[in-house]
């Protein structure tokens, strides 16, 4: 195929999705009929339809077929809707309910003047605050949404204006504190949720999705090596399920007009969209896949990654600051790392009431995450990497008391390009605490 007929193949598929995009949401669609209308083969059109899926324009149901539905956005992940924050708080919709899908930028405590109110709210903005009908009035004239606290109502004026503007009205029984602790609270796990990338975040929407089907032949593979310049690609049913794999050493001595079905490797491995991006790179390098195929709920294909895909991403995330600490950066942010007399890297710290458990030892839990995270830190010293880990065989010698200083030294045994051991020691003062075996795949950064 020349350079001339792949942009006019590109040109078709364009021009069907720009069709597509064209039919009314309910129009039932099929590849017969779109090959039929756009006068282009039906590999073309079928290509096209399972982009257009991909993008969101089309929903494919069994027995119902492909119907055009109506694209959804998806929502930014590190903003509350005002209907949320309503939910958080137990709250009460006074009015403004037609503003409930809008993003909170941030909120403002009223414990002022009104006058001083005024230089801190800003439209997207939730003022939190008490019985106050000029607050109301004053921040809703701004743009921002009203939170009243203590179960207090709000009057018809205000009650009016929230409708006419549509900015949420919301009544809580909770007090201003809690309030905003709460919703606080819900903006700091959806910065966490933000650093962990999931699968469906390396998709490209844009990208399309090649595929062969279930009846395709073995020319069509070679067929389709020429369009993209790729040897391996998932096999799809009429449903878009993924029932199989193929790859170039599946194709030895085949027939040009043998069918994929009895070449293929059958049940593939696949990953669903809300994954992690760290469990795809663990299933991937343990199972040795090059290309994973993406699924819905309804394990119905919505794209693909590759294994530079995944490694590319987990250095980006390497790279980033935080955002958004759990509890795990918070207790290891309480250490400190250190070299010993020998120069290897151990770490110090203290143990904080936090980390105990009810009889104010340190807790095995904890204990392990910090013997975890002192291994994952010599992998980084060595060796640039990142490890995802198998296995963790852990000695608990005797009781940590709060207030205590330790000192964790990991130790590394064995390494390879695809594999390391580890071993960890916890001390206090002079005593053996605990002990841990760690076996990890590590990733080169």
């Amino acid at each position: 195929m020349d350079i001339q007929d792949k942009d006019e193949a590109l040109t078709k598929h364009e021009w069907i999705l720009r069709h597509i995009e064209g039919l009314k949401v309910g129009t039932k669609i099929s590849v017969r009929q779109i090959a039929r209308e756009m006068e282009v083969s039906e590999g073309t059109a079928y290509r096209a339809i399972k982009e257009a899926e991909t993008l969101g324009l089309i929903s494919t149901k069994e027995r119902i077929g492909s119907v055009r539905i109506e694209k959804k956005e998806r929502h930014n992940i590190d903003k509350l809707t005002f209907a949320e924050v309503a939910n958080i708080v137990d709250g009460e919709v006074l009015g403004g309910s037609e503003g409930l899908d809008k993003t909170l930028s941030k909120f403002v405590i009223g414990a002022m003047q009104q006058e001083a109110m005024l230089r801190y709210i800003e439209p997207g903005n939730l003022l939190i605050v008490g019985n106050r009908d000029k607050a109301h009035l004053c921040a809703l004239e701004q743009g921002a949404a009203v939170l009243i606290t203590g179960g207090f109502s709000a009057s018809d004026e205000v009650v009016k204006l929230a409708d006419e503007l549509a900015l949420p009205i919301i009544s809580s029984s909770y007090d201003t504190f809690t309030v905003a602790s709460m919703i606080n609270r819900a903006i700091y796990d959806r910065l966490i949720k933000k650093k962990i990338m999931l699968v469906q975040d390396i998709l490209s929407p844009e990208s399309v999705v090649y595929a062969l089907k279930y009846g395709s032949r073995v020319k069509d593979w070679r067929k389709l090596i020429e369009e993209t310049g790729h040897n391996r690609f998932p096999v799809v049913d009429e449903w878009n399920r993924v029932v199989g794999m193929v790859t170039s050493k599946d194709m030895v001595d085949a027939r040009q007009e043998q069918t994929i079905d009895k070449l293929m490797t059958r049940n593939p491995i696949t990953i669903h969209q809300h994954a992690s991006v760290a469990s795809a790179a663990h299933l991937m390098v343990w199972e040795g896949i090059e290309l994973l195929p993406v699924v819905d709920q309804n394990r119905k294909m919505i794209g693909v990654i590759s294994r530079k895909d995944v490694l590319k991403v987990m250095q980006y995330i390497s790279r980033q600051p935080q955002i958004g600490e759990t509890f795990e950066d918070l207790i290891w942010s309480g250490f400190e790392e250190c070299r010993d007399e020998t120069g290897a890297l151990c770490m110090r710290g203290t143990v904080t009431p936090q980390m105990t458990n009810r009889l104010g030892s340190v807790s095995s839990g904890v204990l392990t995450m910090l013997m975890t995270q002192a291994a994952y830190r010599l992998i980084q010293d060595y060796r640039k990497g990142d490890l995802v880990i198998d296995n963790v065989t852990t000695y608990f010698l005797h009781p940590v008391q709060m207030e205590r200083e330790i000192v964790i030294r990991p130790r590394l045994i064995e390494v390879s390009r695809k594999f390391g051991k580890i071993d960890i020691e916890v001390y206090d003062g002079d005593r053996l605490a605990g002990k841990a075996m760690l076996t990890a795949q590590v990733f080169d950064q």
